[in-house]
């Protein structure tokens, strides 16, 4: 029986050392934040020019002669015997920008640069299978991974040497950027053979890693409550969240810990991921302005974030928190999930419909001055008075709470604890604030903004598609569900190769580009299905199955079940990596699981069902062993070995009776339930060719009907609003 074996056990199992003369262990750096994010001229363009990435075009000035990936610069690379530099990276990097700024357009280090190497430039948004492969490369050769990564490889593309940012001198006791450069140099041209031995047994144990993900075997009903022990471990009873700082939402927690609560009752599992949300959404993460969170925090209170915001991080919120209060019922969540679709809809959303990436942290050259308040200028903004108020809630301090003096709104301080201090009632407050905000949000509007990513990426488009649906519809909000079909056309209309049909990746500046990777499938195929449950139009499912069939047809994994990353089409890939980690986004493989559950039932087809199985049994001996390491698999998991639900409501679509009963199920927390629509006219019929067992389902007596199954098993219909609640278990 096969088990998991780590990248760093297969490096030393296969001899792996790093040269003694270059060995520096690199520094973990978070490059959330950023600075500003147009190019610097400096002279005349450089290849990068030509491409449409934000991130590539940040340096398509510098002195350095960048390529982007490709046959070109490995061909350069053979021709004049060099190897090759590859800086991987994204338009919202901190570090990446202070690496540019120190080294990459500084004339002296970039002749270094082009005289010994073949420098290329990859943006890990655009390319992340090579992300993928070589930060696992990374981590395993330094111990530690980040961005910008900095990677050297021979002719083969095999990695030899690795590392994160490097400072253009020598500095505690670390070397430079311009001596490792120069030591390379030299190891590269006196010790090829050394080189080239260490990057093929680093390709040999990447594939191993690749392959070592599971047996096949299934996985243990254990690993469930081992996770949740995990979670309980690591979780910070003060101001929530799960180990220290910096803290990051990580917000595919919250789906496991919800479930995990529906299955089992177990309220600490509820309470650990409220708790967590209450104060996330009270911090400087938050942007107690505008709607929206930042990346994360960097400590352990929420207080001071790295201020850029990202699509995937507000999408997955979104879909906690509409949860939460479908749950809980309480305004609280449901205040927090309408504000970051307010702040989507103003501040990231493209023409089109679709919804760009991210958002810069810094402005004017410093990081979060968009953001962040003096007391001097609150005071002169608002008055005394009001300013009393708004200062005593945000906990302004009179030094500042971040840097220079400024202040990052944090609203930790009750409305009563407030109202007490400043003599007033709760009521005077709640009122004062609410003026004060929009006033203090209409002069930030006139600061200099962030750089804004505009590219269009599939799949966090199909994570926001989700949020926006699921939202609309337990909220009974139209609007927001109209938003997510805009982008859902978009994306079908736009993001598809004209030759072959088949799904896309990018676009922007009217190009769409790159094939789709897993991610872009599940994530897309995840909306669509949300999309058809808010909106019960069958071409949402019928475009979900038909990418899904793409998806299986291009990633399955027939040996050892499962999907690779990325196809089998880009023969520079020196593996096809299987992603089994979910940090600040889902794992392809667990949504790609629990999308095949609910078409499993949805369409009552065992190919489905088989397909999620052998997925979550590839990872086996990833979950045996780090159970907390794929939330979202443990929640396919659990559907998987539960009773799904099938709701019907047979009623006419509009009539009073047929929306309470609609509403009425909307509104509650139903894991592993599909909820569809018998509306008795075409509608209805077009979904029955999908969804077969429809075909039967009618109103009793005239009257909006509700029908709640088990495992297509049935329980006698019920047109009384009450019943069909009781039946909910609510």
């Amino acid at each position: 029986m096969k088990r998991r074996i780590s990248l760093v056990g297969l490096l030393l199992a296969a001899g792996i050392l790093l040269f003694g003369m270059l060995a520096s262990r690199q520094i973990v750096r978070d490059t959330h934040s950023i600075v500003s994010a147009s190019p610097t001229h400096h002279g005349k363009p450089n290849r990068l020019a030509g491409e449409k990435s934000p991130y590539l075009l940040q340096h398509a000035y510098n002195p350095v002669d960048w390529y982007p990936w490709g046959a070109e610069a490995f061909e350069k690379a053979r021709r004049e015997d060099k190897p090759i530099f590859l800086s991987i990276g994204y338009s919202t990097c901190h570090w990446c920008h202070v690496m540019e700024r120190e080294s990459f357009e500084n004339p002296e280090i970039a002749k270094v640069m082009n005289d010994y190497f073949v420098c290329i430039k990859v943006d890990r948004e655009e390319r992340p299978d090579l992300d993928q492969i070589y930060m696992t490369a990374t981590q395993a050769m330094t111990g530690s991974g980040g961005w910008p990564m900095s990677v050297w490889l021979n002719h083969k593309l095999q990695p030899f040497y690795t590392g994160t940012y490097f400072p253009p001198e020598n500095r505690y006791g670390r070397p430079g950027f311009p001596e490792i450069l120069k030591r390379i140099h030299e190891v590269w041209t006196e010790n090829r053979d050394k080189i080239n031995a260490q990057g093929a047994s680093l390709q040999d144990a990447l594939k191993q890693h690749a392959e070592a993900k599971g047996d096949g075997a299934a996985v243990p009903a254990s690993v469930i409550a081992e996770a949740y022990s995990y979670f309980q471990k690591t979780f910070d009873a003060t101001t929530g969240g799960f180990g220290g700082a910096p803290k990051f939402p990580r917000a595919v927690q919250f789906p496991f810990l919800f479930r995990h609560y529906a299955a089992t009752g177990e309220r600490h599992s509820l309470d650990m991921a409220l708790f967590t949300m209450q104060h996330m959404a009270r911090g400087g993460m938050y942007d107690q302005l505008g709607g929206g969170f930042a990346r994360y925090s960097v400590d352990a209170e929420w207080r001071v974030p790295h201020f850029e915001k990202m699509l995937y991080d507000n999408a997955q919120l979104l879909s906690a928190y509409t949860e939460a209060w479908q749950i809980t019922q309480e305004d609280f969540y449901r205040d927090v999930a309408r504000d970051i679709v307010r702040y989507v809809a103003r501040d990231m959303t493209a023409p089109g419909g679709a919804f760009f990436s991210a958002e810069d942290a810094d402005s004017e050259g410093e990081e979060g001055t968009f953001y962040v308040w003096t007391e001097e200028e609150t005071r002169a903004l608002l008055g005394e008075d009001v300013a009393k108020v708004v200062m005593r809630r945000y906990d302004f301090h009179p030094g500042g709470n971040f840097e220079h003096g400024k202040n990052v709104l944090h609203a930790v301080v009750s409305m009563a604890e407030t109202a007490k201090r400043t003599g007033k009632t709760v009521e005077q407050v709640s009122s004062i604030l609410e003026a004060a905000k929009q006033k203090m949000f209409d002069v930030r509007c006139k600061r200099p903004r962030p750089h804004l990513d505009d590219k269009i990426l599939t799949g966090w488009n199909g994570l926001m598609i989700s949020g926006l649906a699921q939202a609309g519809r337990a909220f009974g909000e139209k609007e927001f569900t109209v938003r997510a079909e805009k982008a859902a056309d978009f994306i079908l209309k736009t993001m598809r190769d004209p030759k072959t049909g088949r799904l896309l990746r990018r676009y922007r500046d009217g190009e769409a580009k790159g094939e789709a990777f897993l991610d872009d499938y599940t994530f897309f195929t995840a909306g669509l299905l949300d999309l058809f449950a808010a909106t019960q139009d069958p071409r949402w499912l019928g475009e979900a199955i038909r990418i899904t069939d793409e998806q299986v047809s291009r990633l399955w994994d027939a040996k050892h079940g499962g999907f690779y990353f990325a196809g089998a089409e880009d023969e520079s890939l020196l593996v096809r990596p299987k992603s089994d980690y979910e940090g600040a986004e889902p794992a392809g493989n667990s949504v790609a699981a629990l999308n095949l559950l609910r078409l499993a039932q949805l369409t009552d087809k065992a190919e489905y069902r088989d397909r999620a199985e052998k997925t979550i049994r590839a990872f086996s001996g990833n979950l045996r062993q780090h159970a907390a390491s794929m939330p979202l698999l443990l929640c396919a998991l659990l559907d998987s070995r539960g009773k799904g639900r099938q709701i019907v409501i047979a009623g006419e679509d509009g009539r009073a009776d047929t929306e309470a009963m609609w509403c009425e199920a909307s509104r509650h927390y139903l894991p592993n339930t599909i909820l569809l629509l018998a509306d008795g006219g075409k509608r209805q019929a077009e979904t029955a060719k999908l969804v077969s067992f429809l075909a039967a389902m009618k109103q009793v007596n005239g009257k909006a009907t509700a029908y709640v199954c088990e495992d297509f098993a049935c329980k006698a219909p019920t047109t009384e609003l009450e019943a069909f609640r009781k039946s909910l278990g609510k």
